[in-house]
């Protein structure tokens, strides 16, 4: 295997399948299935799940709402997903710890650096809920930081395209699909990979960013064998 310890990012949206919110079980099962596939395989994986599908602090905020209060709701969504991939991970199996940037003792366990890393030593998979536990981080931020502080050696982000290109495929036939692209090209062309706080962090710890699509059968495997999968961001 290319990668023995990666973090998986998904968005709170591939929860929902062909539902226009919430969370369908049938989805975070297919999920679940593809992490007990790799951890079966040796990989230590640790995840983080947006919350789109419920509520989205930036979006609140935008409507009036107070924007920490409106971070604090999308950050309890996350949990709320974090909690439904747990459950669906350990019907399967699969030994999980869901650790919380919020302090919510009658819940989860509060994230601690060396306690996820026990976990992830352990063979345990560890998702990791409420994004970074502060307000104007979004989780793609938080998946980020918890990879670089657990020392994963890539950051994989699942999509529903295959890679990066350079306009929206669905709206702009003629764009272009990247096999290999740069942090600093991705931050000049504004090419829409993770928000630039995110890609700023990665590219100063020099850690890989794998954006994939995840809803093609095998391609997770593929990806931590290192084929070419998607677009690598180094």
């Amino acid at each position: 295997m290319k990668y023995k310890r990666i973090l998986l990012k998904l968005s709170g949206e591939a929860l929902m399948g062909e539902q226009k919110g919430g969370i369908d079980p049938a989805v975070v099962s297919m999920i679940a299935d593809q992490v007990k596939t790799i951890r079966e395989m040796g990989v230590e994986v640790g995840l983080v799940i947006g919350g789109g599908n419920i509520f989205r602090g930036v979006a609140g905020a935008t409507k009036g709402m107070d924007r920490t209060t409106a971070d604090h709701m999308g950050m309890l969504a996350t949990m709320i997903n974090a909690l439904a991939l747990q459950d669906a991970l350990e019907h399967k199996g699969v030994h999980t710890r869901t650790l919380s940037g919020l302090e919510m003792p009658k819940v989860t366990e509060t994230y601690i650096r060396r306690r996820a890393t026990r976990h992830l030593e352990k063979g345990r998979v560890v998702i990791f809920g409420a994004g970074t536990g502060n307000p104007y981080f979004s989780t793609d931020t938080a998946a980020a930081l918890r990879a670089n502080e657990v020392n994963a050696e890539v950051v994989m982000k699942a999509t529903n395209v295959d890679g990066i290109y350079s306009a929206d495929p669905k709206k702009d036939p003629t764009a272009t699909r990247f096999d290999h692209i740069s942090f600093q090209d991705v931050l000049e062309k504004g090419l829409k990979v993770m928000d630039a706080p995110a890609i700023a962090l990665c590219m100063d710890n020099k850690l890989p960013i794998l954006v994939f699509d995840m809803n093609k059968p095998g391609n997770l495997v593929a990806a931590v064998m290192g084929e070419a999968v998607g677009t690598l961001v180094n």
